[in-house]
């Protein structure tokens, strides 16, 4: 089965970016108001057990941790080179892969970082996958045709690569 042609990788790149951005921007959102509540007059400590303040400080400095995070996986996809893999090419980071289970294809983008991020782009759903996750790991290296695990219960079931763009 042949698969639908792939989404173009430089809106789906564009579209990672646009939900880290939105994700980042929560973040510190949430830290600078965990932030605000740590060091406000009213979290002020009332007994020596009261731990209010410090768990905020604590969570201010988690959601700081993260947004840190996001911001570097923000780098790296604008600078990841949108390009197109030639017929035959292995799956490496930056490749879309289509995936034929059964009578359905699966589009996974093997990106960087942000794993589990989903897309639809258009009108294909599409998963972020990294190298570090189990599917992400199984793709790496295939080419069109080469069979695949695919994670899930029992044991998961197996697929195709339909294509490596």
């Amino acid at each position: 089965m042949v698969p639908p042609s792939p989404p173009d990788k430089s809106i789906v790149r564009e579209q990672i970016l646009a939900a880290l951005r939105a994700d980042h921007a929560v973040q510190l959102r949430a830290a600078q108001t965990s932030r605000d509540e740590a060091i406000d007059e009213e979290s002020r400590p009332e007994n020596k057990y009261d731990m209010h303040s410090q768990e905020a400080a604590y969570l201010a400095e988690g959601q700081a941790r993260l947004a840190a995070e996001i911001a570097a996986s923000i780098e790296l996809y604008a600078s990841l080179p949108v390009t197109d893999f030639a017929p035959g090419s292995a799956a490496a980071v930056g490749a879309l892969v289509a995936v034929e289970h059964g009578r359905k294809h699966a589009w996974y983008f093997l990106g960087p970082r942000a794993g589990g991020l989903e897309l639809q782009v258009a009108g294909q759903n599409l998963l972020v996958l990294t190298p570090q996750s189990p599917l992400g790991r199984e793709l790496l290296g295939k080419r069109s045709g080469d069979a695949v695990r695919l994670p899930g219960a029992g044991g998961g079931s197996r697929g195709v690569v339909a294509g490596v763009f």
